[in-house]
């Protein structure tokens, strides 16, 4: 490559070189303020295999592996049990039953309806809970949400362990159980999806207790919501169940810690809309996810969600570019601060630098032309002088787009020399 075709490459480079530097150390110091990737793997914990936690968890583990995160299933006694996983952050997310709360923690909604289920065995069925007075009954496993809200209304009723036997089992064990009459009565606090509860409301063995007094328990515990299983909703062909049957129901809430990533807040509500945005037996359709009926404080992210929806990169976009664009929006700052300001000036910035190799020129050559003027002029050594500014001006290097102002310079050393030799023959 000649010394005339490096120099403008020089000239580039002494330019734009600082310009690309800055911009690029602002594109280094914004980076540092730029999230972290989401994690592609998390933990959640459910409750037990026959629950609808561990139900739901799997089908949010299809939904996730399909954005390429790996969604690993806990089996625990329950919610007070997925409280304290969380807790210890043993797990990053975990369904938890609704009126159940815990310090440093945060809820990313209410999910779906989680009725609580009264299955027995009594002849005649008891109308209200104080007709379970004498009875063995299972109220849940230690560490569950369902033992926690059984205690509670039969504490309403003054039902005392002395009144009653309690029986520290759930879920299938309690199930089991009662329908092989080793029990009077068991809670269940399930969805309608759940397997167990299908078995048991199929069953001719046990009957479901409706609340007559739902209404008074919503009143005491504004966590609780009355729902109503319609007659013959279970089998239409037997008319299972045979009347409409009043129940209590809680929301199952999906809570994470404080520091879960704000892109799996968005996809886990979102993939909630998906799974969950029927209603199922109890909820009218688009009801849940919501951000209502939550035992725990909302996760602001979570919040903004609700409030504006998933954004237009998540809406036309795989999860992971949407994150990552996402992620890069603060990157967008140096671009707009440093680089298109410097794109504006460079170029104006270029055109002064070359056209200083010029212009400087033009005062020497002015000198000689206005020493013209005096009578006294001293013609052999201005010529030397004009002929030291063309032999200096000769080794001038211009890019070709500057080539006409550098012709010019030396058309304009012709004219004068020309007057200087039209000033010698005089």
């Amino acid at each position: 490559m000649s010394s005339e075709q490096e120099r403008p490459l020089r000239d580039h480079l002494h330019i734009f070189g600082p310009a690309v530097l800055i911009t690029l150390l602002g594109f280094i110091l914004a980076y540092q303020f730029v999230d972290p990737a989401p994690p592609d793997h998390i933990r959640i914990a459910t409750g037990e295999k026959s629950g609808a936690y561990y139900l739901f968890a799997r089908r949010y583990r299809e939904a996730l592996a399909r954005e390429g995160i790996d969604l690993q299933i806990v089996t625990t006694a329950g919610s007070l049990d997925n409280i304290r996983l969380l807790q210890q952050g043993a797990v990053d997310i975990a369904f938890v039953q609704g009126g159940l709360a815990g310090d440093g923690l945060e809820s990313l909604g209410s999910f779906y309806y989680e009725p609580l289920w009264l299955f027995h065995r009594v002849d005649p069925a008891p109308r209200y809970l104080t007709g379970l007075r004498g009875r063995k009954i299972a109220t849940g496993r230690q560490g569950s949400g369902t033992r926690a809200l059984a205690e509670q209304l039969l504490a309403d009723n003054r039902l005392t362990p002395d009144d009653s036997s309690r029986v520290d089992a759930g879920g299938q064990e309690a199930a089991t159980r009662l329908l092989q009459g080793t029990l009077d009565a068991a809670f269940f606090v399930a969805s309608p999806e759940s397997p167990l509860i299908q078995q048991l409301l199929l069953s001719e063995r046990v009957e479901l207790m409706s609340f007559q007094r739902a209404d008074a328990y919503t009143r005491r515990h504004h966590f609780l919501t009355r729902v109503v299983l319609p007659e013959g909703l279970v089998d239409l062909s037997r008319n299972l169940p045979r009347q409409d049957i009043s129940l209590l129901a809680t929301t199952a809430n999906l809570v994470s810690r404080p520091d879960l990533h704000p892109a799996l807040i968005d996809l886990l509500i979102h993939n909630g809309g998906r799974i969950h945005g029927d209603g199922g037996w109890f909820g009218p359709s688009g009801r849940f996810p919501t951000p209502d009926l939550v035992g725990f404080p909302l996760n602001r992210e979570a919040d903004q969600f609700y409030k504006r929806g998933p954004s237009i990169l998540q809406r036309y976009l795989p999860f992971w570019a949407a994150t990552l664009l996402d992620r890069m929006k603060v990157m967008l700052l140096p671009l707009v601060a440093l680089m298109i300001p410097l794109l504006k000036i460079m170029p104006p910035l270029y055109r002064w630098r070359i056209r200083s190799r010029i212009y400087p020129w033009y005062r020497d050559v002015l000198a000689i032309d206005r020493r013209m003027e005096q009578p006294d002029l001293d013609v052999d050594q201005a010529l030397q002088d004009l002929a030291a500014i063309e032999k200096e001006v000769a080794r001038v290097s211009v890019p070709l787009s500057f080539a006409e102002e550098l012709y010019d310079l030396r058309l304009h050393l012709s004219l004068v020399r020309e007057r200087l030799e039209k000033r010698r023959q005089v």
